[in-house]
């Protein structure tokens, strides 16, 4: 069991400057689990300077060394997935089997997925005249969120060492414990000090302390637009390299021709997983008006089964909101579209009747919603789905296309080809077509305000590599 108490530099479990602590809380029971230590910024100068110290002799690893150490976590990470799998249920609120299915694996495959593009990866080329060589930028300060905590994490921290960088990493305190566990891991399997270092502390004090360093030569941010605008502000004083994997406020098209008892389930999944917390969810599912009083039946029924309770409980499909004031701003959202104009087709801001404790929202549909409501625009983060109509294709794609995020998207069509077409014309980094699985090894991020950059696969692991071009 790893010492939450402390943070960890230079291959070391080290006090951190401050002696306060931040009290990390059970959503389910809203009892503390654990206290973390309140990072600093002298906390986060010092993880950079180790960091920045081992950069040179990493660098100079060969790519089969550090594929070995990336495999070496990943297999560690699947012997502990159980317990891990626990804890996240316990420190985020979801549902212990989605902790399962996709909360451990998900790191797992990007340690393994990241070891195994290194490994293919041509970091030198001919071109012409000119040897084209990819290297690492140096120092990545990571900046991770709460609601996928070992997942997000993975995807920055497995790519940028197998690219050859350092790494700073900060999680966000609302969720951190999954990371000590891999810190432990990482520990275990030998990795050289100061090329991992975890900082923990809020965003003002770490994050900004960070995204601001001048040693720190790529900023990985995943979280709010808010404070992804931030962390790219203080950034820019430096003209450091920033990636950054924001908000969501993802349509799911239903083409006329689509079958509604297919397409309302698969989005409500969507919209609900992971409590209704994932910055890629189908919010917003835009169907014929035709079909509206058809689609609102189906959405009420299917939202049955979608019953607020115990995460820890095999049978659960929906869990508790992250924290009391997530619940508030969730709670807010419902009210303020139904005070303007929104039909509540089931749910809504009053607390479920059971569980009696815990951060629960009700799942909740709302219909009839128009581009002039601030639920069309707003990312809610809860399980919140809106219904919109539409009466031609092209006034389809542009509800959907009407706002200022781009994460996801997904279209539904008995034409295949038709369904691409139209997929084509929306503004999104990744679309679903007709229900197709999530792959994790395709770049994943955003357009417009959901962010620049991307993760996963060879477009994660070239976001973490400078080039160079060298004249023969």
């Amino acid at each position: 069991m790893p010492a939450y108490d402390r943070i960890y530099l230079n291959g070391a479990w080290t006090p951190s400057h401050n002696p306060a602590r931040l009290t990390v809380v059970d959503p389910a029971t809203e009892q503390p689990l654990a206290r973390v230590p309140a990072g600093t910024a002298r906390d986060a100068d010092a993880a950079v300077t180790a960091a920045r110290a081992a950069f040179g002799p990493w660098s100079r690893t060969g790519v089969a060394e550090r594929a070995g150490y990336l495999r070496a976590i990943a297999a560690e990470l699947t012997r502990r997935a159980g317990d891990l799998a626990q804890l996240i249920t316990q420190d985020v609120g979801c549902p212990i089997a989605f902790s399962r299915a996709v909360q451990v694996t998900l790191p797992v495959n990007s340690f393994l997925q990241a070891a195994q593009t290194a490994l293919a990866y041509p970091f030198e080329q001919r071109q012409g005249p000119s040897l084209v060589v990819r290297e690492p930028y140096g120092v990545v300060a990571a900046i991770t969120p709460w609601n996928f905590p070992l997942h997000q994490v993975a995807a920055k921290v497995a790519y940028a060492l197998a690219a050859g960088n350092t790494v700073v990493l900060k999680p966000s305190e609302l969720a951190p414990l999954s990371v000590w566990h891999l810190t432990d891991i990482i520990d275990f399997v030998g990795l050289p000090p100061g090329v991992f270092n975890l900082v923990s502390g809020t965003g003002p004090d770490v994050g900004e302390a960070l995204a601001a360093h001048p040693e720190v030569d790529v900023v990985s941010f995943t979280g709010s637009t808010r404070a992804g605008r931030r962390v790219a502000s203080m950034a820019a004083e430096t003209i450091k390299k920033v990636t950054l994997e924001l908000g969501g406020k993802s349509p799911a098209v239903m083409l006329p021709d689509a079958d509604p008892a297919r397409v309302v389930p698969a989005v409500l999944a969507a919209s609900f997983l992971n409590n209704g917390q994932t910055c890629s969810a189908l919010t917003r599912l835009i169907v014929p008006r035709s079909v509206l009083g058809e689609t609102e039946e189906l959405a009420r029924h299917c939202a049955r089964e979608w019953v607020p309770a115990d995460p820890g409980h095999e049978q659960t499909r929906l869990g508790p909101l992250i924290s009391s004031a997530q619940r508030h701003q969730v709670r807010t959202h419902i009210r303020n579209a139904l005070a303007s104009g929104a039909k509540l087709v089931t749910g809504g801001e009053a607390p479920p009747p059971e569980p009696s404790r815990g951060f629960f929202v009700r799942p909740t549909i709302l219909s009839r919603v128009t581009s002039d409501m601030a639920i069309h625009h707003q990312e809610v983060f809860g399980p919140v789905l809106a219904i919109e109509t539409y009466e031609t294709q092209a006034e389809a794609v542009r509800i959907a296309n009407n706002t200022n995020y781009g994460l996801a998207a997904a279209v539904w069509s008995a034409d295949e080809d038709r369904a691409l077409a139209v997929a084509r014309e929306l503004r999104a980094g990744q679309i679903q077509v007709n229900g197709s699985a999530f792959d994790p090894n395709a770049p994943f991020g955003g357009y417009k305000q959901s962010g620049n950059g991307r993760e996963g696969g060879r477009a994660g692991l070239e976001e973490l590599l400078e080039t160079k071009a060298i004249q023969l």
